[in-house]
């Protein structure tokens, strides 16, 4: 990672001073790094010898960084990683542009690696990554999503980076097809645990420890797994107050919906089915040889579903 963020810094210069500064703050502001660790873990695992993987990690933390800018001007989201949004801080245009840039840059480092597979697998993430954020602002306010809607928006938008991620690095490596693809249901499924368990922070996690506002899912009316439970298995009243506060993005009765929540088993049936995304993560990546690299990546799909943050 040391060497990532050599290159992620070196990458991050532009002649355009602004440009600089929203990257250096928005790259700075923390973050698990777990998408370009993804990268070097699944290289090492398949025991790849050269550099490239530092740049493809890159690659991928750039087009995450993107979508985080782009989001948050989508989200008005005031607050991530407990620290001030890049939009709140230097105005949506600034966000949206530094975003673009960002882009671009992922999609020049890219080329250098000179791998055609390398750059369909990234060009086709990034467009579904793009339909899927298009998908979730269709169901912002929509009570009538059900699960599989869901899921679906989760596989666009948060799973498929952690996808191609897994991919890049054993692509990389001279996987074979079907270990690119194993590589692939790995990220895929680790990314929907993350996405599941951020779910469920955001009704029983706070501020401090998940770096965002709590309740903010339901501010932006957002119908998240542990709500579209709730409305499928609570009492009328209950199924009519969150149909109401998904409608009007209310945040006035958080209280009343987190114990509704929390007393329909909505966040346990939220976890367990980050738990089965857990395990079809590990499952798939048992073929691999043992190492310490597979048994970061077992460790990692096991955090995914057991944190606070």
């Amino acid at each position: 990672m040391g060497a990532v963020n050599t290159v992620i810094r070196q990458q991050l210069y532009s002649e355009v001073p602004l440009v600089n500064q929203v990257s250096e703050y928005i790259i700075s502001a923390g973050g698990k790094r777990i998408r370009p660790v993804l990268v070097l873990l699944i290289a090492n695992a398949y025991s790849y010898q050269g550099t490239a993987h530092h740049s493809l990690a890159a690659v991928i933390e750039f087009i995450h960084t993107a979508t985080l800018l782009h989001d948050d001007v989508v989200d008005e989201s005031s607050l991530r990683r407990g620290k001030q949004t890049a939009n709140a801080l230097f105005g949506n245009a600034a966000s949206v542009l530094v975003g673009d840039f960002l882009y671009s840059r992922a999609f020049q480092m890219m080329v250098t690696v000179g791998n055609a597979r390398v750059m369909q697998i990234v060009a086709d993430a990034t467009n579904v990554i793009a339909e899927g954020e298009v998908l979730q602002l269709l169901n912002m306010h929509n009570p009538d999503v059900n699960e599989a809607d869901y899921l679906r928006v989760i596989r666009s938008k948060t799973a498929k980076l952690f996808e191609a991620a897994a991919q890049l690095g054993a692509l990389i490596s001279g996987a074979d097809e079907a270990g690119i693809q194993a590589a692939g249901e790995y990220g895929r499924s680790l990314g929907t645990a993350f996405q599941l368990i951020d779910d469920v922070l955001d009704y029983s996690g706070n501020a401090a420890e998940i770096g965002k506002n709590v309740g903010d899912d339901l501010r932006e009316g957002k119908p998240t797994l542990p709500l579209i439970y709730l409305m499928e298995n609570g009492t009328p009243e209950q199924r009519e107050l969150v149909r109401s506060c998904i409608e009007n993005g209310d945040e006035q009765h958080f209280n009343q919906i987190l114990a509704a929540i929390t007393n329909s088993g909505a966040l346990d049936y939220t976890r367990q089915e980050a738990q089965k995304a857990s395990r079809r993560a590990s499952d798939a990546i048992a073929s691999l040889p043992d190492s310490k690299y597979k048994n970061s990546l077992l460790e990692l799909s096991a955090f995914a579903v057991d944190r606070n943050h």
